[in-house]
């Protein structure tokens, strides 16, 4: 028979033949057969979630193929296979990930633990490495076939959507952090810390002398403002030389902030010296591990009325001794205000009274007397908030009390509207209180680095004075009493709350200040500022020294 190209017609199907009766005999198969060879139509398409024995052969052939260092095999059997195969070529490659071997626990329904040991290979050492991670089979939306759900945590459980692996000399030689007496701070003994001494050595590693190690670290995305973010080191194969790295941080203000937080989920603490700007103690207790101490963006509530009082005092509106009545409700553009329940009303209340049984309706009603400007300058000439010009020594918010106008005109005076602000801003405002100068709050020593510090020209000594009277009335006899009785010499705070959008409860805030250290804290929907706040601050000031 001459070979050759020939159509045959069989059930209505054209069929053409190639060549070799091979070729023609398997086209012909498929013509009459669904993919998988049997006849009639395709498999009957699987929906659900996966069965158990699909949660154990699809981890089983993701297992293997990510042992053996295949990325694009293991990747193809997840639902986001370009990511996968990137992160997982990183594993092997970036990283020198070897000799992977996988072990998977009990599966929980679709969820599977598993413990890797592997060993990290570089510069002709090694080391071994061992976590635990887990990952979770899901029906592919579109295929159908059971995939691994994917996420980089799958690989390593430390890892997040945008983060890779890489082992190599360390971009910083490592430090040796001391306290402003000399005492070594590990992230060991103040977890808080971690994320600052990362920054610290990322910042100043190559000006202590110390000589780079050689790390399997964790290389984030940079930051939304385009800022790096500090590698997390994994693992050590090759210890550096440690350079000792100075900070104004206090150990024994440091465990006491430690050991404060621990108390309260959700929740932050600065303290700073006031003759200086020195901090002195950063702690969070936080399950996401976000850093708002320093960075957090918040309404700071009624802690926000030192600077409102201290705005209507140098604009001439009123003083510590002169009226600030206290209505039941006050309206400012259509928008009502409320007090806390239970506080009466007071219509011959000074300033000084309605800021020790901290009164919304006393501030707001004096928002047709201020310009719609007037908090934002004094927030930044007096006490340096706002500009975007601090130099702490790491990565830090500044605040934010913009000239936002309307109904937000009454609400940023009591701390809420579009003012933000984090622990540290707010202990930064406790300090200028106390003192009557603004020092940027600092972490370093300015002189390591030749930093200019943002200046502001503070409060005169007038302001100050009644500033100070009325934040120690408010320690000594108003909202603040409870939680500031049993501290002596010389104090003063203020209470707050404030409601954000969404949340059930309100945050629970609190500034206040003893002798030389000023501390603030904030407790995401922790309630009243006595509730959750003022314990976190009386027990740093009362253990700070």
């Amino acid at each position: 028979m001459r070979t050759g190209i020939k159509a045959v017609v069989i059930g209505g199907v054209c069929v053409t033949l190639l060549g070799g009766a091979g070729y023609g005999v398997y086209n012909l198969a498929s013509a009459l057969n669904g993919d998988d060879g049997t006849a009639g139509s395709a498999a009957p398409v699987e929906t659900g979630p996966p069965s158990g024995s699909e949660v154990r052969e699809t981890t089983r052939a993701f297992f293997a193929a990510w042992a053996r260092g295949d990325a694009a095999t293991a990747a193809s059997y997840t639902n986001f296979p370009q990511a996968a195969e990137e992160l997982l070529t990183a594993y092997g490659e970036d990283a020198h990930i070897g000799r992977v071997r996988i072990t998977p626990g009990a599966a929980t329904g679709d969820t599977v633990p598993f413990t890797v040991r592997a060993t990290v290979s570089y510069g002709g050492g090694s080391h071994p490495l061992s976590y635990r991670s887990a990952l979770t089979v899901v029906r592919g939306e579109t295929s159908y076939r059971p995939l691994v759900d994917w996420r980089p945590s799958v690989v390593h459980p430390d890892l997040r959507k945008g983060d890779t692996l890489l082992t190599g000399e360390s971009a910083a030689p490592e430090i040796e952090p001391v306290d402003r007496d000399g005492k070594v701070l590990t992230r060991q003994k103040y977890p808080s810390l971690g994320p600052v001494l990362d920054e610290l050595r990322r910042r100043y590693g190559d000006r202590t002398g110390g000589r780079p190690g050689v790390d399997l670290v964790i290389r984030h995305q940079a930051a939304a403002d385009g800022s790096e973010v500090a590698d997390t080191t994994l693992l050590t194969l090759v210890k550096g030389k440690p350079g000792r790295l100075p900070t104004t941080l206090s150990a024994s203000a440091q465990a006491a902030a430690e050991t404060a937080v621990m108390k309260y989920p959700e929740s932050s603490v600065a303290a700073v010296e006031p003759s200086t700007g020195e901090i002195l103690a950063i702690a969070n207790n936080r399950r996401d591990g976000f850093d708002a101490a320093l960075l957090g963006e918040r309404a700071p509530g009624s802690t926000m009325k030192i600077i409102s009082a201290a705005t209507l005092i140098d604009i001439g509106k009123t003083t510590a001794n002169g009226p600030a009545p206290c209505p039941p409700s006050a309206v400012w553009q259509s928008q009502t205000f409320h007090n806390l329940k239970g506080l009466r009303p007071d219509e011959h209340a000074t300033l000084a009274d309605s800021f020790a049984r901290s009164c919304n309706t006393a501030f707001v009603k004096y928002a047709d007397e201020v310009e719609v400007d007037s908090l934002t300058r004094e927030a930044e000439d007096r006490f340096g908030l706002g500009r975007n010009n601090w130099q702490v020594g790491v990565t830090s918010f500044d605040g934010r009390v913009p000239a936002s106008g309307g109904p937000d005109t009454a609400a940023d005076l009591i701390g809420q509207g579009q003012v933000q602000m984090s622990p540290l801003n707010m202990a930064s405002v406790t300090a200028t209180a106390a003192t009557g100068a603004f020092r940027q709050p600092v972490i370093v020593p300015l002189k390591l680095d030749g930093r200019e510090p943002a200046r502001a020209r503070g409060l005169s000594p007038g302001t100050t004075g009644q500033l100070r009277a009325m934040m120690n009335r408010t320690a000594r006899s108003g909202t603040a009493a409870g939680v500031m009785a049993g501290l002596g010499g010389d104090i003063g705070a203020k209470t707050g709350s404030a409601e954000v959008d969404g949340e059930a409860g309100s945050d629970s805030w609190f500034a206040g200040y003893r002798g030389d250290v000023a501390a603030a804290a904030m407790v995401q929907e922790g309630g009243h500022g006595i509730d959750a706040a003022g314990p976190i601050v009386a027990s740093v000031l009362r253990n700070a020294g």
